[in-house]
């Protein structure tokens, strides 16, 4: 990663123009082509600096209101298995294993996101029945607090 790949990840990080050809203007920005910057993206891409390079959507807006962390106690001989099962549900939008605590027996946990929280409970029963694990909580989010983008 040399100074203009620092400089472009700088240009993107609050977002790329909402317009037909963004990293033209990307592009016109630090002096180099639209090319050149799909290429130098790409490359951060296959190195692994950037693990994605993807679109945030406003989930409020969109009238997502209802986000749920589902903690499950799962059997540690059936951890990967249980984790690769849920991971593949469609509402599932990040999947976890986690050591237990005192007091607290889940291990593998999963956010799911609705329009309301009697989905995202009717989700977890869903997943529940399918994957047999019948020890779980349906955690909801209250409040945010703070969410941002990584910055450089």
């Amino acid at each position: 990663m040399d100074d203009l790949d620092r400089r472009l990840l700088k240009a993107c990080e609050n977002g790329i123009p909402l317009q037909p050809r963004p990293y033209k203007l990307v592009g016109e920005e630090l002096g180099i082509s639209e090319d050149e910057v799909i290429a130098r993206l790409r490359a951060l891409i296959d190195s692994g600096v950037l693990r994605r390079f993807s679109a945030s959507i406003g989930h409020l807006a969109l009238g997502i209101v209802a986000n749920a962390m589902i903690a499950w106690r799962a059997p540690e001989d059936g951890l990967d298995r249980l984790g690769r099962a849920l991971a593949r549900f469609p509402s599932v939008t990040h999947c976890y294993s986690r050591e237990t605590a005192n007091g607290w027996p889940y291990n593998l946990y999963t956010m799911v996101h609705s329009r309301s929280k009697e989905d995202c409970l009717q989700m977890a029963e869903e997943m529940a029945r399918r994957v047999g694990i019948d020890d779980y909580q349906v955690l909801f989010s209250e409040r945010e607090f703070k969410k941002t983008n990584a910055r450089i």
